[in-house]
């Protein structure tokens, strides 16, 4: 199955329905082509590089905490969760970026420094609905790593309970298209 590659503590955040967009523009790797949704149903395979209490909002610093206290073993990852893709836009708009603050963790200072990185290229906003599945340790392979969005852990996991109920999801679902259409 397709993973998609994101920071630990925002994979915290997602199985726990404080969070529901992702905002992107891609690997250092991707460049080229920004990032693109390759899948509509995905692993979330959490990452522990790149996050700093000054990138996440003060009330989710605990999740940052957690995940560096419980850093997985040596040679593995553990997988907690998968999305499934709601909805998805390219935004430039700084207003529109700034509007979907309430459905991610991340602070406004490291949404600019993503903005100011290619500037030309827009955001890729993308809506999740998140489920939590019991943990599964897998093994870590050479092919996972380096800065690139997108990896197949070639494991089937199996399916799980949704995070946010039908109404939640639907209602935030609902907020989100109206600020990025």
């Amino acid at each position: 199955m397709d993973a998609l590659k994101e920071w630990a503590t925002v994979v915290k955040a997602l199985e726990n329905g404080e969070q529901t967009v992702i905002l992107r523009k891609g690997g250092i790797l991707e460049t080229a082509s920004g990032f693109n949704v390759e899948a509509k149903k995905f692993i979330l395979f959490p990452t522990f590089e790149h996050q700093e209490v000054n990138h996440i909002k003060t009330p989710f610093h605990k999740y940052l905490t957690e995940v560096k206290a419980n850093p997985p073993k040596n040679g593995t990852n553990s997988i907690t969760c998968y999305a499934e893709v709601l909805d998805e836009a390219d935004i430039s708009s700084h207003e529109k970026i700034n509007a979907l603050s309430e459905f991610h963790i991340w602070s406004d200072s490291y949404i600019q420094e993503r903005r100011n990185w290619e500037p030309e290229k827009p955001i890729k906003a993308v809506f999740l609905r998140v489920f939590k599945i019991p943990k599964q340790e897998i093994q870590l392979k050479s092919e996972f790593q380096g800065c690139k969005s997108w990896i197949n852990i070639n494991e089937e996991i199996q399916a799980g309970e949704p995070v946010l109920t039908d109404e939640e999801i639907r209602t935030k679902l609902e907020k989100f298209k109206e600020i990025v259409n």
